[in-house]
């Protein structure tokens, strides 16, 4: 299904719009923690490939081959896959961060990506998301589950009412901090992955 997510140029503009509302600031904070060798799923068009710190090698994994377009020239040096997080072609353990950014909303198997994350990261990796969430408050939830069938078709995925604070708990990720902004919906949490004794 395609919608706002899949044509670049449109995406960028709504983009830019929220990073001048305040987005920029909370990817600059979700980037700058990354360490060592990171896999960003669903880099799209690269708007947080620029902002990690020297000395992290970064490894962008997006669907969207027209997005891995636009992302080649926003970080012409960027290590980029066109793969899908419900199966990541890389090795058990091989990544010491893992970073997504308004990626799990959309996802097809949001528990498979999780499970895929875990797989990919080294014992004690992390995980660092920038989400949109479920609202804590019934009301304002039951509003993004009215809304949600007409902002999927129109976005082209994304699920405004998906709890994925919960589902990244619930995969076995141990939450290390969480911070909320946008009325409540804009979530930054860091997750350590431990993997279980053999």
């Amino acid at each position: 299904m395609r919608g706002v997510e899949h044509i670049p140029w449109l995406y960028d503009a709504c983009m830019s719009l929220l990073e001048r509302a305040g987005l920029g600031r909370w990817r600059r904070r979700l980037t700058s923690g990354a360490r060592g060798l990171t896999l960003e799923i669903g880099c799209g068009t690269g708007r947080n490939l620029p902002l990690y710190p020297a000395g992290v090698t970064v490894i962008g994994l997006e669907p969207e081959l027209d997005s891995i377009r636009r992302a080649r020239r926003r970080a012409p040096r960027a290590l980029l896959v066109v793969a899908r997080a419900e199966a990541l072609p890389f090795r058990d353990g091989c990544f010491d961060t893992v970073v997504s950014s308004l990626v799990f909303c959309s996802v097809s198997h949001p528990r498979r990506c999780l499970a895929e994350v875990q797989r990919v990261l080294r014992d004690g990796g992390e995980l660092r998301m920038l989400e949109h969430v479920r609202h804590p408050q019934p009301r304002w939830a039951r509003l993004q589950d009215h809304i949600q069938p007409f902002w999927t078709r129109f976005t082209g995925g994304c699920h405004p009412n998906r709890d994925t604070v919960a589902a990244v708990r619930e995969a076995g990720f141990t939450i290390r901090s969480e911070e909320r902004a946008a009325f409540g919906i804009l979530r930054r949490v860091s997750a350590r992955h431990r993997k279980p004794p053999s």
